[in-house]
């Protein structure tokens, strides 16, 4: 028996217990800080120019409410189907099939999609070779590492998530370092957070839409959740990790924005709707500094890979839950002797060769229209979790069980206020250029898994 949610919803080999707090705290912050902030953004700039700072102060408050909410579950319950299982104990049998099998399908996608990013990150230094090659490349040697055991897994991705952490701390610093004028260079100063039609250029509304983009770049904090299956000790890891987590994802995210947007004039770093680079490369070649653009190149496809990485796990993870909660075949139930489920990596890196696909008939916007899809599936887990945490705190207590480890202050009304978020956030999709994709193929994905849930899993719950 796997350690599972009361009720035996998830029966199936058992995975190993080989993660320590500090890996689980680096993985999330892999799993996090990837393409969304370090090629997703551009797009994110270009709708609310400097403004774009309070968006991501907007998008980090959403998260805290997330993880408040996550954290006090995934104490109650850490298993490998994490928030799947939640939602069918506390919702319903719909509920977790359908956050389970969305959830998979959009780190399928996003794993093609940061695979396409790398790409698109290895063209600038080599323009005339095809993404096809790089994606191939790079997925091979990730599905290996994840195919090893999560103890590699956990090392490898500490290593990945540490070079991320050390290189945005140096920009960080590096900007300062040229705002203040603490060098040869004379001082930048604030004149780009007003210049080019001021601080807000597009209004309150830029700074709405631009949410967009930013809540991207937070989608993958829930990876503390899915890892607490495989934590050594989840009840003291899992909110220590949540807590170091989310308070360095502000400052990085925070500091970096606001460091990016004063040392380079906003419109200059994202002209058109289509991604040919990262906004941190950009604007070291835009102040004049080619060497440090080649460094930031190789940082942001070291972290690419490491959020493909993680992404890699989580698909790998969710399957084996529905495999093991009977929704899917027992084969992907089933683990290696190393403790990982093979078959169930293995069918999860099918996002990998919709990257493929998508590079090929779309080279030039394949990274939106992937970016716009695995986006639907990330807002939607989001908004079931907050619905199932209003479920999660009266049958806990009406159960009789012992009080809450863990407790989100300002229940139930933090939860409507997370998910009353995330629902405007999906309706404005509708609005941005290239993003209606999200809800044009989100919808009808719904309606699919309804029709799979009548069709299979009502049979399987009774």
């Amino acid at each position: 028996m796997t350690n599972a949610a009361p009720g035996g919803i998830e029966k199936g080999e058992q995975l190993s217990r080989q993660l320590a707090s500090g890996q689980i705290g680096m993985i999330a912050i892999g799993g996090a800080i990837g393409t969304g902030l370090f090629l997703g953004s551009s797009l994110a700039v270009r709708v609310a120019g400097p403004g774009v700072i309070l968006s991501y102060l907007i998008g980090a408050a959403i998260a805290l409410l997330f993880l408040g909410a996550l954290s006090e579950m995934a104490v109650a319950h850490p298993t490998a189907g994490s928030f799947g299982v939640y939602a069918e104990l506390y919702v319903n049998a719909w509920a977790g099939f359908t956050i389970r099998y969305t959830y998979w399908a959009a780190q399928c996608i996003a794993i093609g999609g940061e695979a396409t990013a790398i790409a698109i990150y290895c063209q600038w230094w080599f323009p005339n070779t095809p993404k096809w090659v790089w994606i191939l490349g790079f997925s091979a040697a990730l599905v290996y590492v994840n195919a090893r055991s999560v103890g590699s897994f956990g090392s490898f991705e500490y290593w990945f998530a540490m070079i991320k952490v050390v290189a945005i701390v140096l920009f960080i610093g590096f900007g300062l370092a040229l705002l203040a004028g603490l060098g040869p260079a004379p001082a930048i100063g604030l004149s780009n957070f007003t210049a080019h039609g001021g601080f807000l250029p597009t209004g309150w509304r830029g700074v709405w839409m631009a949410m967009v983009f930013v809540i991207f770049s937070y989608i993958g904090t829930e990876v503390v959740a899915v890892a607490a299956g495989e934590a050594k000790d989840p009840r003291k890891a899992v909110p220590r990790a949540m807590r170091s987590m989310l308070g360095r994802l502000i400052l990085f995210y925070v500091g970096a924005i606001v460091v990016l947007i004063g040392i380079a004039p906003w419109n200059q770093l994202q002209p058109g709707s289509g991604v040919t680079a990262s906004p941190f490369v950009k604007v070291f070649q835009l102040i004049g500094v080619p060497a440090a653009a080649h460094v930031v190149n190789f940082v942001v496809i070291t972290a690419a890979a490491s959020s493909m990485n993680c992404n890699l796990y989580m698909a790998s993870r969710i399957m084996f839950s529905l495999a093991c909660g009977g929704y899917a075949p027992a084969a992907f139930g089933r683990v290696s002797p190393r403790g990982v489920p093979a078959t169930a990596l293995l069918v999860s890196a099918a996002g990998l060769a919709l990257a493929l696909v998508v590079a090929l008939l779309y080279p030039d916007g394949a990274y939106v229209y992937l970016f716009g899809i695995s986006l639907f599936g990330g807002l939607f887990v989001w908004l079931m979790i907050f619905i199932t945490h209003l479920y999660f705190r009266p049958k806990w207590e009406a159960a009789g069980r012992p009080r809450l480890p863990v407790r989100m202050i300002g229940y139930p009304y933090t939860s409507l206020l997370g998910a009353a978020a995330i629902v405007a956030i999906i309706a404005t999709t509708w609005w941005i250029e290239g993003m209606r994709v999200t809800i044009v193929a989100g919808l009808p994905w719904l309606g699919v898994l309804t029709a799979a849930y009548l069709l299979v899993g009502r049979r399987r719950t009774r």
